[in-house]
């Protein structure tokens, strides 16, 4: 059972796999497609909303040394990343490396912590462009809810409506979901733009001290298994800023980052990986940071960030929010229009890193097999159905409350278990074609490691428990299911039976 659990899917089978007749990716991508994926999926949520919400609650002024600390942590494991996604240019990114490195079981883990880090992050994502979807048809005149609720049942139907659109795109092709993203993409990017050069007009120096604010106390900030784990460690009464609170809002704007490792599952996808994945992968992270930390910049130079607090019952900050102070009320229309197409990408490229993963599963057998088949346009048109019909179901009729922590801490664990592949297959299969290699390998993965392992430690102790039992359920479904129907399993069951050995069962 043990060497079962443990058995590994060369690189060699991976890559041969890809070309299984009924199950082949078109290979359509560029360097440059990939690129825009990057900063399509990533420039979202996290500019637009989180930034402000973290500052006002958090962190204060520091939040932009969040953004980089943050930063630092996502481009260490990008390095590792771009290494794995030049060696083995297939679908599936973290899942398809443990699989080639640790074995079947951790494999499955991280396809079943992947799906919590995208499908989640997808739904979650949707509700706020209904959100946004809403204050557009207000700034036109439309006083048109996009949530109806009726028997005490809420229907999103804005999110619906945007899930169901993006799925009927991405059925048609990636290349066309590439194009979509592209002229999307240059709308937000030149918004943001916009924010940080209308902005800096406004910003006051005063707005910047203190820089690091005072740590709260525990009877106004979070406490409990709402704090950090790391400042229940240390017995603090709560990790609202101060320098927990710089280090918590680390681990909470980390989700502003999440995406540019989708760009690894459309591997098998590009026309050369060993080239244009690193250069997708190193760039697009490149690009949001700078983007990023001046927004953070200019956000908290505009507005004091007790200002910025989410008030009891009441709503919380936005980037428009510090533009309406100044009644600058036009910006924050346009900011809505950038919000609006920000959160359009980042919902399309989860979705495709979700399908990628789920497609990568089914045809390694771990989930069913008929999720597997690509039709003409060379898309796995049933993977991106099943897709798009969960996350709209979720979308639709689930609260999002507060889950980017959950998407958070699945993503870093992502992070971990690809760093840590980096060294092993370096030392298990070093005569392997590199396109990218990682530099001062251990050092590099090594940081990585520990500086993931850092942020998930700021991370509240409730997201903790929460993650285990999610894991747990995907450890009872691949002894189901999973293990049971492994391609792999079956094939070495196979040869056992020709050899006349006992199989692994």
């Amino acid at each position: 059972m043990a060497r079962g659990l443990k058995r590994v899917k060369s690189v060699e089978q991976s890559i041969a796999d890809t070309d299984e007749p009924g199950s082949r990716l078109r290979k359509d991508l560029t360097a440059w497609d990939l690129m825009v994926f990057g900063v399509a999926v990533v420039v979202g949520a996290g500019i637009f909303t989180l930034a402000a919400r973290t500052a006002g609650n958090i962190a204060g002024p520091s939040v932009s040394l969040s953004f980089v600390l943050a930063a630092v942590t996502c481009g260490l494991a990008a390095l590792c990343y771009a290494e794995f996604a030049s060696t083995l240019p297939v679908a599936g990114s973290a899942y398809t490396f443990s699989y080639a490195t640790f074995g079947e079981f951790l494999a499955w883990i991280i396809g079943w912590d992947l799906i919590l880090e995208f499908a989640l992050a997808a739904a979650v994502v949707s509700k706020g462009w209904s959100d946004y979807l809403r204050e557009i048809l207000l700034l036109v005149g439309l006083d048109v809810p996009t949530q109806v609720s009726s028997g005490g049942v809420v229907f999103d139907w804005g999110a619906v409506l945007l899930v169901a659109g993006l799925t009927t795109v991405l059925v048609l092709g990636t290349k066309l979901s590439s194009r979509v993203s592209q002229v999307i993409t240059a709308v937000k990017v030149a918004v943001v733009l916009l924010v940080i050069v209308v902005g800096a007009a406004y910003v006051r120096a005063e707005n910047y001290t203190p820089f690091i604010p005072p740590p709260a106390d525990g009877s106004t900030g979070a406490s409990g298994l709402d704090q950090s784990l790391l400042s229940l460690f240390f017995g603090m009464e709560t990790s609202t800023y101060g320098v927990f609170g710089l280090l918590a809002g680390a681990s909470i704007v980390f989700f502003a980052f999440i995406g540019f490792d989708v760009v690894a599952t459309t591997a098998e996808e590009t026309r050369n990986p060993q080239r244009d994945v690193p250069r997708g992968i190193l760039g697009s992270l490149a690009v949001v940071t700078v983007l990023y930390v001046l927004v953070a910049l200019v956000l908290t130079g505009m507005q004091p960030y007790t200002e910025l607090a989410t008030p009891p019952g009441g709503d919380d900050a936005t980037l428009a929010t510090a533009f309406a102070a100044h009644g600058v009320d036009w910006a924050a229309a346009v900011i809505s229009v950038g919000a609006l197409a920000g959160l359009t990408t980042v919902v399309m490229v989860m979705m495709i890193g979700q399908v990628r993963v789920l497609f990568a599963m089914s045809r390694d057998g771990l989930v069913p097999k008929v999720l597997s088949p690509t039709g003409s346009r060379g898309t796995p048109v049933r993977s991106t159905l099943l897709v798009g019909g969960v996350v709209a179901v979720v979308a639709g009729f689930f609260p999002a409350g507060t889950l980017e922590e959950m998407v958070n801490v699945g993503t870093l664990f992502a992070f971990i278990l690809v760093s840590a592949g980096v060294i092993v297959l370096r030392r298990t299969r070093p005569d392997l074609k590199r396109g990218f290699r990682a530099p001062l390998v251990p050092l590099v993965p090594i940081l990585a490691i520990l500086a993931c392992v850092w942020l998930m430690l700021n991370l509240t102790a409730l997201t903790w428990v929460r993650f285990l039992v999610w894991m747990g359920l995907g450890v009872l479904i691949y002894f189901v299911y999973g293990r049971r129907h492994s391609l792999l399993g079956i094939r070495q069951r196979a040869e056992a039976r020709r050899a006349g050995e006992p199989g692994d069962g």
